[in-house]
């Protein structure tokens, strides 16, 4: 009748379990931006999860590798119906306060995001699917859904679902608990100055075993010059995304004690379509303007062999990637013929709406229109403000033809980007609407039946790239700068570093 988990051995490798080892070193970060709060259900930033990884930890875990495996909870039995699941608790686990992990500490966690405290913050719409948790006894909880959620395991392993201390938060109160957070994980926090880092030290008693570094120094340095002159001097050993820009990559593989090491990540960028006006709005033309466009040739060029070409808007490490969907063709007489059948006039003009503080897909913007001159097409790049942009120029459908569009949806799950992207009403579709889309995505999204699930997912991907919503462009690795001191270390797709098996020689 149920779907049974029981995985301890796979946990206990997987989450780096090992007898205590002598402490090597600290180790130094550079990260681009501080978060300005350490609650798990205050954010959504990446910075926040590159350094909070180290402090807390979720009922799920997904790695590097991006295999969800057990986290806090041992195992987990999965209802028929998928609206029940019951975790088994990890036992033995404390909180870097001494408080001990239990069930008690689970409910209380998911009580409070989705109660009146987690309503102000920007995670508890992810869990709304949770209609409340039970505890069955210490080391035993259920969660009572109202609904299936495919994607919620994966969810429980980051962000808002990690578990917080009841009795610590009660004694210090939310502003305390925002800036001197305490978590289960292989780091706990020593100091938090605003705008200037985080210390971390290790966690001795950390049930997978105590770290190999002694102390982890955050650095937030927003300037990639900076960071890379800081790398370069010795006062920085690892710099992580998205900070190192394209152009600066030879100067850091020129140095001996430097290295680059990238990995795919979730993010991709698509120059969007504006389905309702002008002359996007006739599939053919869609069309053509993708066909005009040497994508290949911008990756090699001008991202310099750090990205991949998509043919729908995911990436390969995606659930609902279909690797047998070709791209459409680099094709420069055929997108003339479509422009022709479509009734297009040699120097018709479209608008590209970017980021203005995006320099690199300022560039791709710049090879975008150069292609479509090409053709016959007078592209035009309109930049705009990031804020602006995102929250009043897309959603209020005041684009151009075309507009920027990068998604980096950290669940790796393509419902998280198509669902946004492409159903009816949608802040991110402020264009299109296609009953018969609609109904394959909300079909998906209950589905216990993951390959089913999987064959919609792809089929929605194509029915995308069949009436070529957007032009895909390409999947962004994500990019890290490291002196070659800094041992044990493997590249997270997501930025969600866990390093308590780093060491520094």
């Amino acid at each position: 009748m149920r779907k049974t988990l029981t995985a301890l051995a796979l946990a206990l490798t997987a989450m780096g379990f090992a007898a205590p080892a002598m402490a090597e070193g600290k180790l130094t970060i550079s990260s681009p931006q501080d978060p300005g709060n350490w609650d798990p259900i205050d954010t959504f930033l990446v910075n926040w999860s590159s350094v909070a990884t180290n402090l807390f930890e979720g009922l799920t875990y997904r790695g590097p590798d991006m295999v969800l495996v057990p986290g806090l909870a041992t195992a987990w039995d999965v209802a028929e119906d998928g609206k029940t699941i019951r975790f088994t608790l990890r036992e033995g686990v404390k909180f870097h306060n001494g408080e001990p992990f239990n069930a008690a500490a689970v409910k209380f966690t998911f009580d409070r995001l989705l109660g009146e405290v987690g309503a102000a913050g920007p995670q508890r719409s992810n869990y709304m699917v949770i209609d409340s948790v039970e505890v069955i006894d210490d080391y035993t909880v259920d969660f009572h859904l109202n609904a299936a959620d495919p994607v919620l395991l994966t969810k429980l392993a980051g962000y808002g679902a990690m578990i917080i201390p009841p009795q610590y938060y009660a004694e210090v109160g939310d502003e305390a608990f925002n800036n001197a957070p305490v978590g289960t994980g292989p780091f706990k926090m020593t100091s938090y100055e605003p705008r200037i880092g985080v210390k971390l030290e290790a966690n001795p008693d950390y049930w997978g075993g105590a770290p190999r570094l002694s102390e982890i120094d955050y650095r937030f340095i927003t300037e990639p010059a900076t960071a890379v002159a800081e790398l370069q001097a010795g006062n920085v050993d690892l710099v992580i995304p998205p900070t190192i820009p394209i152009g600066m990559i030879p100067t850091i593989e020129a140095n001996n004690n430097l290295s680059i090491v990238s990995t795919p990540g979730p993010t991709v960028y698509a120059l969007r379509f504006n389905t309702r006006d002008g002359i996007t709005a006739d599939e053919r033309v869609r069309r053509a303007l993708i066909m005009a466009v040497d994508r290949q040739t911008i990756v090699d060029a001008i991202l310099g062999g750090q990205a991949t070409t998509i043919a729908s808007f995911q990436g390969p490490a995606s659930f609902g990637f279909d690797g047998d969907l070709a791209e459409i063709p680099f094709d420069p007489a055929g997108a003339q013929a479509l422009l022709a059948e479509a009734g297009v006039q040699p120097g018709a003009s479209v608008q590209i709406d970017v980021r203005g503080n995006d320099a690199t897909f300022n560039e791709v913007a710049q090879a975008v229109s150069a292609y479509l001159a090409g053709v016959g097409i007078n592209a035009t790049i309109q930049p705009y403000e990031t804020n602006v942009l995102l929250n009043d120029i897309i959603p209020q459908g005041k684009t151009g033809a075309m507009f920027q569009q990068s998604w980096g949806g950290w669940t790796f799950d393509y419902d998280n980007t198509a669902y946004s992207m492409y159903h009816s009403g949608e802040k991110w579709n402020p264009y299109d609407v296609d009953p018969e889309l609609d109904a394959m995505l909300e079909e998906q999204r209950p589905l216990t039946d993951t390959l089913r699930r999987e064959e919609l997912l792809q089929s929605i991907a194509r029915y995308a790239a069949d009436r070529a919503l957007e032009m895909p462009l390409y999947n962004l690795n994500a990019i890290y700068a490291i002196n070659n001191r800094v041992k044990g270390f493997v590249p997270a797709p997501d930025s969600r570093l866990k390093l308590n098996e780093v060491w520094v020689e």
